[in-house]
């Protein structure tokens, strides 16, 4: 398993009229965390995108335990329990400076080629990478 620590602080303009950080915004807390987990690999989406490779993602899943709030500084642990073959899936957990969780969920990407639009296999740099930790 390969799991990484990202954190975030939470921005005024990512709270409702309650004080709350609103719920989609939990999305771009999980992207975060995925594009820093691929950086702290040594590689980045965009050399993806250079070899005709695309991630879209192909199913999320959210649940909700606790509110975040503004100023909160929020730490997203992602992980990857399997090595990546046409899909990844991310596993995502949201907790605040207490150490309660906030929030877990799990996102699924589909490698695709550029060009074609159809699946194909991870990139053979990602699998080389993330192989010591499986």
């Amino acid at each position: 398993m390969f799991t990484t620590e990202t954190k975030i602080r939470v921005r005024y303009a990512e709270t409702d009229q309650m004080g709350y950080v609103y719920y989609g915004r939990f999305a771009d807390y999980y992207e975060v965390g995925r594009t820093e987990m691929i950086r702290n690999l040594s590689l980045s989406y965009k050399q993806f995108e250079d070899m005709g490779i695309m991630m879209p993602v192909l199913e999320m899943k959210i649940r909700y335990f606790k509110a975040a709030r503004y100023d909160d500084l929020l730490t997203i642990k992602t992980s990857l329990e399997k090595l990546p073959i046409a899909r990844i899936r991310f596993v995502c957990v949201i907790q605040n400076e207490a150490g309660e969780k906030l929030n877990e969920g799990e996102v699924t990407l589909v490698f695709t080629d550029s060009n074609t639009r159809k699946p194909t296999r991870a990139p053979d740099i990602l699998i080389k990478a993330l192989q010591p930790f499986f």
